[in-house]
């Protein structure tokens, strides 16, 4: 899925939507949230849009806390991004660069998984 492209389109009601564009079959995708899977994302045909998706992501209670929380969208096949969104609660969001600081921990932690189970695969 490595030419298809998310596009968000809104944040509503507590889901985040987004339009899937380019890829090649019924999607699969997951949403991470501090290394956890995010229940409930669901991927829809839009219909007279061929190899259009609509993503819907619920956001859950849980997961919205003081300060900022990014949530990583990613083919669950493959394991590559396509997107990501970061909420920012109680504080001021301007000149604020913690939303990228957490994005760029949460890639690292995918990165680190990757690089081990690739050694872990290339030495048995």
């Amino acid at each position: 899925m490595a030419e298809a492209k998310l596009v968000k389109t809104r944040l509503r009601s507590g889901v985040w939507e987004g339009v899937l564009s380019g890829a090649s079959g019924q999607p699969l995708l997951e949403v991470m949230h501090l290394e956890a899977q995010v229940p409930g994302t669901s991927v829809t045909e839009i219909p007279d849009r061929p190899g259009d998706w609509a993503v819907r992501v619920p956001i859950p209670v849980e997961a919205l806390s003081e300060g900022v929380q990014t949530f990583l969208i990613r083919d669950a096949v493959s394991g590559d991004k396509l997107g990501h969104f970061t909420i920012i609660t109680g504080v001021a969001m301007e000149d604020d660069i913690r939303g990228e600081l957490d994005l760029l921990r949460a890639e690292l932690d995918m990165l680190k998984r990757a690089f081990r189970r690739h050694c872990l695969e290339t030495m048995g």
